[in-house]
């Protein structure tokens, strides 16, 4: 749905879009003034040894004790998602990202700059 007039998207998350007075979802558009968003980082890290250094470890070890420095090697995995909700009268919309290295830290800063637009912007009128 496009903002309307000359109202421009100053902030997309997913699929919600900011303008200066409005928040729109695919529910509809809401007033952002009185908006609340939230972030929810649920990313857990998993460090292991990956299967090709056990594999080099074992071959290089029968040369000499350098390849026990295979094993050393380290590859994390990231699981979980990141949600990013916005509440407000008669909204509640949540997006889900999937869990990154950054993902936690860019959410918070994009909830931030929205949190910032809307402490800005105006009432609307009745």
């Amino acid at each position: 749905m496009p903002p309307p007039g000359n109202e421009p998207v100053l902030l997309s998350i997913g699929d919600i879009s900011v303008t200066q007075t409005h928040v729109i979802v695919p529910q509809g558009r809401f007033p952002l003034h009185g908006t609340t968003w939230t972030v929810q980082d649920s990313t857990q890290v998993t460090e292991s040894i990956p299967a090709v250094a056990i594999v080099l470890a074992i071959i290089f070890v029968l040369f000499c004790l350098i390849g026990l420095l295979f094993l050393l090697m380290k590859e994390k995995r990231y699981t979980g998602f990141v949600s990013i909700t916005v509440t407000g009268p008669g909204l509640y919309h949540t997006v889900q990202f999937p869990a990154a290295q950054h993902t936690g830290a860019w959410a918070a800063d994009v909830v931030g700059r929205a949190r910032a637009i809307a402490a800005s912007a105006p009432p609307m009128s009745a």
